[in-house]
């Protein structure tokens, strides 16, 4: 039996060792960049006018209007009495929506937060025929001889600009934080076209690479010729594309969430194996914490926690219509998201461990700037303009990233990816680290953590000049 068995491990092994070696003869891709995506996203026709460069202050304002239609339909909502001991597993637990929404409309204090949302600098500029928000926030100080370095921030779904708040002090001003004041940045965190203030297409086709085109427009408008781009979510893919359009002007890429759409013959094999010969596969310990068994910790997990995201890549319009016509709806279509994507175990309590992490008023400040900016629908149609051609049919996903790149892998996101796998995509992934704690909502969740491992990995690329300008 033995030797049977050895000989099946000895030619699992031959035929990874040949999968490996045909991997690399025909892997010796060129460098290729990603093209610049020149849409027009506007109503209409496009105008034969040059268009209007201009930025202007924004600031967020709501109407007394606005606000009392919000509490009609805040009480005049309509609840479904939750299956007993269901928790979370069913989606938003309405015992608990109900609390919310009492919070909501006695306790939560709008107005107060607007003001928290304006004490950040924020403008608006016309791209490619739409209106882009973005917050600026410069350093308040700079040590001496030093300049601040530009880090283009973007966000991801249900979420927003919101989610940078609490990391954008500690950015510009990291000492005042307990931080290494060695390198301080200006960070510029734009809307998604279609997300919060930012202004919806108008058109059909705007995916990832058209945000990565105009947000790589707004840089350059802002005179940066050279910067640093985060994200995780649809922040990833975004910042991602921009890496791939625009290698010379981006010097480091930090990601909070690193996902491979192309799979090839030796992802598939260190799935079946990775468990049993984890160094064959590069796989780390954690790694195989992680991700093993596949079938629960991979395709199970995938399965149950991707339905909204069926429905957002096919009929987005559909389901959308009641959440923007229902505050209430909207809140637990989003609720859900905050509560499963920072950590799994938070399905089985029945107010979905919302509190643990978050606040109410952080939680229902990003609601409503989905609210008052009536985008949920728009925000739910960029799945649809992402996959509906099918995963890995389009360009960028084929196309690695030679930027320097720096990877933050949280325990509690839904989808691990070890850095072997993501070693394929970047090549060039100069900081890789399991953080101690936190889940999807990096920023929010854990603010200074992220801070800490964007300070480290720009200290890197700084020290070791590891960007350098082809």
């Amino acid at each position: 039996e033995f030797c049977s068995f050895a000989g099946i491990m000895l030619l699992e092994v031959f035929l990874v060792l040949g999968t490996v070696i045909i991997y690399f003869l025909l892997s010796k891709k060129k460098e290729e960049t990603l093209p610049f995506k020149e849409g027009w996203w506007g109503k209409g026709q496009k105008p034969d006018t040059e268009e209007d460069r201009s930025i202007w202050p924004f600031k967020v304002e709501t109407t007394e209007e606005e606000l009392s239609d919000l509490f009609r339909r805040l009480d005049e909502a309509r609840f479904t009495e939750p299956l007993e001991n269901s928790c979370f597993h069913y989606g938003t637990n309405s015992v608990y929506l109900k609390k919310v929404v009492s919070y909501w409309k006695n306790q939560f204090n709008w107005k107060k937060q607007v003001e928290v949302l304006n004490k950040y600098p924020q403008f608006k500029t016309k791209i490619q025929g739409i209106d882009i928000h973005f917050v600026h926030v410069k350093p308040p100080r700079l040590p001496e001889g030093q300049s601040a370095k530009p880090l283009l921030m973007v966000h991801g779904w249900p979420g927003s600009f919101y989610e940078f708040y609490k990391i954008i002090p500690l950015l510009t001003d990291p000492a005042s934080h307990g931080l290494s004041d060695e390198h301080v940045f200006e960070v510029i965190c734009p809307s998604i076209p279609g997300y919060g203030f930012s202004e919806a297409p108008h058109k059909k086709d705007f995916n990832s690479v058209s945000a990565a085109s105009i947000f790589y427009e707004l840089m350059l408008r802002l005179g940066f010729n050279e910067f640093y781009a985060q994200g995780g979510d649809w922040g990833w893919l975004i910042c991602t594309n921009l890496a791939q359009i625009a290698p010379n002007h981006m010097k480091g890429l930090h990601l909070n969430l690193a996902s491979v759409t192309n799979m090839g013959f030796t992802h598939l094999l260190s799935i079946l194996l990775g468990r049993y010969l984890p160094g064959l596969f590069g796989f780390q310990d954690e790694d195989v914490r992680r991700m093993f068994p596949f079938l629960k910790k991979g395709l199970y997990r995938i399965l149950l926690e991707s339905g909204y995201a069926h429905i957002q890549a096919t009929k987005p319009d559909t389901v959308g219509c009641g959440l923007n016509d229902s505050p209430v709806g909207l809140a637990a279509y989003i609720l859900e998201k905050f509560s499963t994507w920072t950590d799994l175990e938070f399905r089985n309590l029945e107010d979905g461990g919302l509190e643990r992490k978050f606040n109410l008023d952080d939680l229902l400040t990003n609601i409503m700037i989905y609210w008052v900016s009536g985008c949920i629908v728009s925000s739910m149609r960029f799945y649809k303009e992402n996959l509906q051609q099918g995963i890995g049919t389009q360009k960028h996903e084929r196309l690695t990233v030679q930027v320097p790149t720096g990877i933050a892998s949280f325990p509690n996101e839904v989808m691990h990816t070890p850095q072997a796998w993501a070693q394929k995509k970047y090549t060039n992934i100069v900081s890789f680290h399991f953080m101690p704690r936190g889940g999807h909502f990096a920023a929010l969740e854990e603010p200074k953590l992220l801070a800490e491992d964007i300070l480290q990995f720009v200290g890197k690329v700084e020290k070791e000049h590891l960007w350098r300008k082809k």
